[in-house]
């Protein structure tokens, strides 16, 4: 009975501890580094488009100078990191994931600075760097621009909202502004939509704080120094085409934006954006009752501007990046901290006996995120039946589906090429390349092959030179445009390829140029064919050898 006493009064005692400000920074540190390296310790299937991300990183990591050496319509500022990555570590798939980690880390960094720079509650913090893991960067094992433009968008604020909340004096504080507006640039640089956004965020900030202050030095010196950025990363590629390749909306470009979709996607879906909206401007009808003096308090309205800010960028991204889902996600963690922020005063979330119940709400909440890992093991551990038993109605069986050709990822299998491993990818494809890298057309020094699928590491396991002066990627209307197109057309025509690798997506529009399928038919031999790497498995890869 003693001990059992004595158990519970320590129990008592632990549950009574306040997390002190280093136990918060250990914490929050720890739960970073731990979300951001899980995925170096498992394996993967091959996604959709990270063909992308090697290639581009492959290029810039062997010299190749963006828009001479490769078009694309964007910035190269999505490439560096793991560009570097592959320097360090070489041209594989398990390099992008460890440059994911890194990137994860980073991101999880700035988000706990700026939660810093608001003087969110040490409980808070730790609360909202949770959400941050489990919301945005767990799930994020692919470098992708569309969630590298936001990781560069947050590293900027990062720095941004020290220089306008803990200004001292310009020359202390100099090196903020500077790399803050480098940041946000490079977000811009990896993504025009995300950026412009982030851009815009950052301009009402400082506008905010120029009218208040009745100074207007710190926004001039913010645009001038955003201006810099654009000179320093635009003008030495101008003579090379940046103005052709660069997608501002001009052509070949169109800026693929519509008002009707805006209306139908807010109105109809985004019911967490309009959630989090209705209760931040809640929290802002409250604080109006005192408006001059809300007004006036930096901090609380400044943190007011950025998460409303974040709200509209987030309700705007998800139209203008609509693949993959939920691209916009990064909001969660914003609105969450600001939310439970005005509760700091009221409760004391740094209390263990707070502190941990919430915790395992928040896990209950994202449960869908870490549950996937779980559901893929389990599944490859217990594949599924290939059949549905139609006589118990169930889940799976109360719909009569249409038998389908898709492979299931549980009959996928490991590539023993090492620019591929510890990924898998569908028998058919493994056993294709395979097939590839015995055909005699390749066997020969620096042969003379267009690729044009989603297998961009075979430049690296066959030992092909990338061409110079042509698109980073093929999808016409975005990578590719139709003089690209006439030019592969005639070469094709010409027999310059001694194999061309062609992916056929029929359900795509014009991912791989039809145009280009269309001369190979017709001037070149159908040599082999197998699965491409994608789910469903509906697209195939077409091996064409120059005719004899």
């Amino acid at each position: 009975m003693t001990n059992t006493t004595s158990w519970m009064s320590r129990l008592k005692e632990l549950a009574t501890i306040e997390l002190s400000e280093k136990q918060v920074r250990i914490l929050s540190l720890s739960m970073i580094i731990i979300f951001a390296i899980v995925p170096l310790f498992t394996t993967f299937p091959y996604r959709v488009n990270i063909f992308l991300s090697w290639e581009g990183a492959y290029r810039l990591s062997e010299g190749h100078i963006p828009y001479k050496d490769f078009g694309l319509p964007m910035g190269f500022g999505y490439w560096i990191i793991p560009a570097l990555f592959f320097k360090i570590f070489g041209p594989y798939f398990l390099s992008l994931v460890k440059a994911q980690a890194f990137i994860n880390i980073v991101s999880g960094l700035a988000f706990y600075s700026i939660l810093k720079s608001f003087k969110v509650n040490p409980g808070i913090r730790v609360l909202s760097v949770f959400v941050y893991c489990l919301s945005y960067s767990f799930f994020n094992f692919w470098p992708w621009y569309n969630h590298s433009v936001i990781v560069y968008e947050v590293l900027g604020f990062s720095f941004l909202l020290k220089f306008l909340l803990r200004k001292k004096n310009l020359k202390n504080n100099l090196m903020n502004i500077i790399l803050g507006s480098l940041f946000l640039f490079l977000s811009f640089f990896t993504k025009q939509d995300g950026g412009a956004l982030a851009f815009l965020i950052a301009f009402f900030l400082f506008s905010y704080h120029a009218i208040l202050d009745k100074n207007w030095k710190d926004i001039a010196l913010f645009l001038g120094l955003y201006g810099l950025w654009i000179a320093v990363f635009f003008l030495p590629f101008v003579a090379h085409g940046i103005g052709y390749w660069f997608n501002l909306g001009q052509e070949p470009h169109n800026s693929r934006i519509r008002l009707i979709d805006f209306i139908e996607v807010i109105l109809t879906e985004s019911m967490w954006e309009k959630f989090y909206l209705a209760a931040i401007l809640a929290v802002f009808m409250v604080k109006a009752q005192h408006l001059r003096a809300y007004l006036n308090n930096k901090p609380d309205f400044t943190f007011f501007l950025f998460a409303l800010g974040i709200l509209v960028e987030a309700l705007l991204f998800q139209v203008t990046s609509y693949t993959p889902p939920n691209n916009n996600i990064f909001f969660h963690s914003f609105a969450f901290a600001f939310l439970l922020s005005q509760l700091q005063n009221k409760f004391n979330f740094s209390q263990i006996k707070n502190l941990a119940p919430i915790l395992v709400l928040v896990m209950i909440w994202w449960s869908g995120t870490y549950s996937k890992y779980i559901i893929r093991i389990a599944k490859r551990a217990l594949p599924e039946s290939s059949s549905v038993d139609y006589e118990e109605i169930s889940r799976n069986s109360f719909m009569i589906k249409e038998e389908s050709n898709t492979v299931k990822r549980s009959e996928w299998i490991f590539s023993d090429l090492r620019a591929f491993r510890g990924i898998y990818m569908p028998e058919s494809t493994v056993k294709g390349i395979e097939r590839v890298m015995q055909m005699s057309e390749i066997k020969k020094n620096s042969p003379s092959v267009l690729n044009m699928t989603e297998l961009t590491p075979l430049a690296y396991e066959i030992g092909f030179e990338l061409e110079k002066g042509k698109p980073l990627w093929y999808h016409k209307g975005v990578g590719i445009f139709q003089p690209q197109v006439d030019e592969y057309v005639q070469e094709i025509k010409d027999g310059k390829y001694e194999m061309v690798l062609f992916e056929y997506i029929p359900t795509l529009n014009n991912f791989y140029p039809d145009e280009v399928r269309e001369a190979l038919k017709e001037y070149y031999q159908l040599k082999d064919s197998f699965l491409a790497p994608r789910t469903p498995t509906n697209a195939d890869i077409e091996v064409y050898v120059r005719k004899k």
